[in-house]
């Protein structure tokens, strides 16, 4: 109908301040930091993140993820239950070139993501630092005149891939114990006026990382497990304030092991939050718009595709982006389809491939497609 514009949003994380990103790196490898620079640094972080959101146009916003060292291992700072060092984790993409391998892993630095393992009882510690995340960006929100703020949470399932489980007796009894404790979060974030995003690479991901040794029958099955998982801790959470990103990792590999889209389309369709992101710029899944177009089951989702890739320096054409953005609109109708990032640009702190002044660049490209499609829209 006239005046329908397509709204714009991004996956999460944004490149972090070089002094900040170093300060939370002293901090989770127990190095001597100073805790009042680690909040100074983070509050500023935060207002610039959101106020530079809002100056390139975007929508719907959120904190840039820059108080966390990273989207999935932030939890070992408010769960209890965690301690030492969980295994390397190992992309099976990856097993057909070690030398690349070898290279992306030269690329990161000397520093290893700290990724504590399960070696206790998982249970809510710290609702401070949550609270502090909330207030921050209920702040920066108002001083920016946004209206509309997302929060990034940990699924059970990805928290269950990054931290090994040493302590529970089976996968099933510890991603209950993870829900269980993350559920206080989840009902935080949306109780807060906030929109929930949880962050379920897992279900995509995790078929050629934990799971690649199953077949696909038994990673599907795991997949629904999951999902199942989550659901129970967003019982209180209302479906129209939360949406789901899944992902197949936010890395530059050659992702030919990656699972189809249509392949776990029914466990993504059982997930409680109406809004999916999901990738659909990148060239390993841009073709699987089609898996919306050929079944049903999608009409009362909000779609967020991918329009713009988050591994690669390269800045998309806002015509292309324009393109993309319209096969969903004519699948889905304006009004069920917001523009979005394929994953985010900075999952982790001092680990970050995107330059950020492109990665400005490629957002403004994101808006700007989006108001050609807009454009289109009403003509």
């Amino acid at each position: 109908m006239p005046g329908e514009r397509i709204l714009t949003t991004h996956v999460g994380s944004l490149p972090r301040p070089d002094a900040l990103a170093a300060l939370l790196l002293r901090k989770e490898h127990g190095e001597d930091y100073d805790p009042g620079e680690l909040d100074r640094l983070t509050d500023r972080a935060v207002r610039e993140a959101v106020a530079g959101q809002r100056a390139i146009g975007l929508d719907i916003v959120n904190d840039g993820e820059v108080g966390r060292t990273g989207y999935a291992t932030y939890v070992q700072d408010r769960l209890t239950g965690f301690s030492g060092e969980s295994p390397s984790l190992r992309f099976d993409d990856l097993s057909d070139f070690p030398a690349w391998r070898r290279r992306m892993g030269e690329a990161a630095g000397t520093r290893r993501l700290h990724r504590p393992r399960c070696t206790g009882p998982v249970a809510l510690r710290d609702a401070a630092p949550l609270a502090r995340e909330i207030e921050r960006l209920t702040a920066a929100l108002a001083d920016a005149g946004a209206t509309a703020g997302f929060m990034n949470a940990a699924s059970p399932g990805v928290i269950a891939i990054f931290q090994a489980n040493d302590f529970y007796a089976d996968t099933d009894s510890y991603l209950a114990a993870l829900a269980e404790a993350m559920k206080p979060e989840y009902e935080a974030i949306a109780d807060a006026g906030l929109v929930l995003q949880i962050d379920c690479p897992d279900l995509a991901m995790g078929r050629h990382v934990v799971y690649s040794a199953d077949d696909e029958a038994a990673f599907l099955r795991r997949a629904a497990m999951q999902v199942e998982v989550l659901n129970a801790a967003l019982e209180n959470v209302p479906a129209e304030r939360a949406r789901l990103h899944v992902c197949w990792g936010n890395y530059e590999g050659p992702h030919h092991r990656d699972i189809p889209l249509a392949a776990i389309a029914d466990v993504l369709l059982a997930a409680k939050p109406q809004g999916l992101l999901f990738e659909a710029a990148n060239p390993r899944h841009a073709h699987e718009w089609t898996v919306f177009r050929d079944r049903r089951g999608w009409e009362d989702r909000i779609l967020i595709p991918g329009v713009i890739d988050s591994t690669t320096n390269y800045v998309e054409h806002p015509e292309l982006v324009a393109e993309r953005i319209g096969r969903f609109v004519d699948l889905a109708g304006a009004e069920r389809v917001v523009a979005g990032t394929d994953c985010g640009f900075a999952t982790f702190a001092g680990i970050g491939k995107i330059d950020p002044a492109i990665a400005r660049m490629k957002l403004a490209a994101l808006v700007e497609g989006a108001e050609i499609a807009s454009r289109r829209l009403n003509s």
